[in-house]
């Protein structure tokens, strides 16, 4: 099979992305997916998630916190959750408008009080608050990148399910 040797603006291939967007106005019932992962404690604070076939990604937490530091704790693994998600928006999204991006780099922060984590109060275990800075080098006007950061802002899968109150069932099996 022939490799798609058409250039790509910003390395992305948009056809794809048209073309599942044309499917799914066609078909609305393809729209509708569901994601998994597979997590598999290895003792202490030390875990693995599966996704697909990918290598397992290591969790564990900082030696303050009692873990052995092999790896990013998941209150970072949303922080970073969320910076993918707004990368791969802002690479499509300016993609579609026409928008080179010579660079894009996106620093987040998240408040957290550990009271409640420690079992010390009851309350907010999460997050208080979590800031983004998105720094993107392109040639476009500043109007164009506004337009693309509001588009990737209101589009963000992830900067959705971190926005709102989101159903969760925890069950023991």
């Amino acid at each position: 099979m022939a490799q798609d040797q058409s250039p790509r603006l910003n390395d992305v291939n948009i056809d794809t992305v048209v073309s599942l967007a044309g499917k799914i106005q066609q078909e609305p019932e393809v729209a509708a997916t569901k994601w998994n992962a597979n997590i598999k404690w290895k003792g202490g604070f030390r875990s693995e998630a599966t996704v697909r076939d990918f290598s397992p990604i290591v969790s564990d937490e900082p030696a303050a916190l009692g873990g052995t530091d092999k790896g990013p704790n998941p209150v970072e693994q949303v922080l970073a959750a969320l910076g993918n998600c707004l990368a791969v928006g802002y690479a499509a999204n300016a993609t579609a408008a026409g928008i080179e991006i010579k660079n894009l780099s996106i620093d987040l922060e998240g408040d957290l009080d550990l009271h409640t984590f420690l079992g010390l109060t009851e309350g907010n275990a999460g997050y208080e608050n979590i800031s983004v800075k998105v720094k993107i080098d392109s040639d476009a006007s500043p109007e164009a990148l506004q337009a693309l950061h509001d588009k990737v802002t209101n589009t963000s899968p992830v900067g959705h399910t971190l926005g709102r109150a989101v159903p969760l069932k925890i069950e023991l099996a």
